[in-house]
């Protein structure tokens, strides 16, 4: 069941819950995730669609509990991520494969992986855990940390956990911590006929 927030979010066409309930906190409850709760999210990213069901995904999980591998995960953000991402209970690096395993190029790799992360999200956001992917990790510091082979591309970190107390939190966090950010509008991305030119249907 949607929560009250969820219910007063504008949306311009009816949605699942789950998808307007999901948003991207900074600040995060020390609340452990739980173990089945974890592998029920990683499952979902497990059955998602990709071409040639290449399934060219991998992730790399740290968990708080565990904190040499925590804090090696961390090192491998930008500061501005660290601020926040040292307070998640679990921290993930999605990773592509760039080829098939017949060796020829895998153009999709990237959009794949965007959708197994996708599927992951949701799948945490209908159990109350909320995901924050990031663009601010050191790729080149992720390979060499974990090993990562040239066949393969780290492609974004997340960090995975239940929303925290805002109270007593940095402002620079609360900031960050907007759960109505701006969307486009349909007619702003979806054309027909020729590019820009919006769907008739809109």
């Amino acid at each position: 069941m949607a929560d009250t927030a969820t219910q007063n979010l504008e949306t311009q066409h009816p949605l699942l819950d789950v998808i307007r309930g999901r948003w991207s906190p900074a600040i995060y409850s020390p609340q452990p995730v739980e173990p089945g709760k974890l592998l029920s999210v990683l499952e979902a990213a497990r059955w998602a669609p990709s071409s040639y069901n290449a399934q060219p995904w991998s992730f790399l999980v740290a968990r708080k509990e565990e904190p040499e591998e925590f804090a090696s995960m961390l090192s491998c953000l930008v500061p501005g991520n660290v601020t926040w991402a040292q307070h998640v209970p679990v921290l993930m690096i999605s990773v592509a494969k760039l080829q098939f395993d017949n060796g020829n190029a895998n153009r999709h790799a990237l959009h794949d992986t965007g959708i197994a992360t996708g599927f992951l999200m949701l799948q945490a956001a209908s159990l109350g855990i909320l995901a924050h992917g990031m663009a601010g990790f050191d790729p080149a510091k992720t390979r060499e940390l974990y090993g990562i082979p040239e066949s393969h591309e780290a492609v974004a970190a997340i960090g995975l956990g239940y929303p925290g107390d805002e109270q007593g939190a940095p402002e620079e966090l609360l900031k960050r911590n907007q759960r109505h950010k701006p969307r486009r509008t349909l007619d702003q991305f979806v054309f027909a006929g020729r590019w820009g030119q919006p769907l008739k249907l809109l």
